[in-house]
């Protein structure tokens, strides 16, 4: 305005824009908004056909009945990053916690593959230093030698990770070993942005909650601890009961369909 000073000027200019500062976070406060907050997503294309294909397909293998000779098997892997004490926790007392410091040592990252059998209730849990295609062919060696030696093939349902193909076994094993274990696995792909869909996820989960929500310092402690996890509910025998079906995907999911 006429006849006001720089410093008026700047006052004023200062007062509105803690006048705006205030508008906006009162409207975020009545809105309940919470800008600093972000979710993820696994959000599939609409009317995409590559979709709905591979959802149709591994849920027509859920619903397949139990065939020893022919089990489903859900296959995943995750990370967990190790974590080492600074200094020792304070034991828990009456009415008091654990107290843990919270410094801490990083000692790397394990992989973590899970497989598991939903109509059986039984499940595996490998721990291994690294993710790489030589890694999830020893997985599925040892699967099917160990725990599916008397199956004819097994129905794997896992996600489309570039390691997780049949070239992988040729780069791991001589081509008469990695023909024969080709063969005896019959590989059904989750849909890209469709992770859900696949059942290991669950058991990761679950996982996550019971075993892994807490500092572990190295490979072989966590080894120990997911393997005393897999006894026990495998000895359980907990099984998952999957629901939903393709007539439900149809309906339910009617706008990832192509429109014809």
């Amino acid at each position: 305005m006429d006849g006001e000073t720089a410093c008026q000027q700047g006052c004023r200019t200062q007062i509105c824009r803690i006048r705006v500062a205030y508008d906006r976070a009162a409207g975020f406060k009545k809105n309940e908004l919470k800008p600093h907050l972000s979710k993820y997503w696994k959000i599939p294309p609409e009317g995409s056909a590559a979709f709905v294909a591979y959802m149709e397909d591994v849920l027509e293998v859920y619903h397949m009945p139990y065939d020893p000779n022919y089990p489903v098997v859900c296959m995943d892997e995750s990370c967990k990053q190790m974590i080492g004490e600074v200094r020792e926790p304070i034991p828990c007392a009456p009415g008091r916690p654990v107290r843990v410091d919270d410094e801490y040592v990083r000692n790397g990252v394990a992989e973590i593959f899970v497989e598991v059998e939903p109509l059986a209730g039984k499940r595996h849990v490998t721990v291994t230093e690294h993710r790489t295609k030589k890694d999830w062919a020893l997985q599925i060696k040892q699967m099917l030698d160990e725990r599916y030696s008397d199956a004819i093939k097994v129905r794997l349902v896992m996600d489309n990770l570039n390691t997780h193909n049949i070239a992988s076994l040729y780069e791991t094993f001589e081509p008469k070993q990695a023909r024969h274990l080709a063969e005896r696995l019959d590989i059904h792909y989750t849909p890209k942005h469709g992770s859900w869909l696949n059942m290991a996820e669950i058991e990761l989960s679950v996982l996550k909650g019971q075993c892994l929500d807490c500092r572990i310092p190295d490979m072989a402690t966590m080894q120990t601890q997911v393997t005393a996890w897999e006894i026990d509910r495998n000895n359980s025998a907990k099984k998952i009961s999957w629901q939903f079906t393709t007539p439900d995907a149809r309906i339910k999911l009617k706008h990832l369909y192509p429109k014809l």
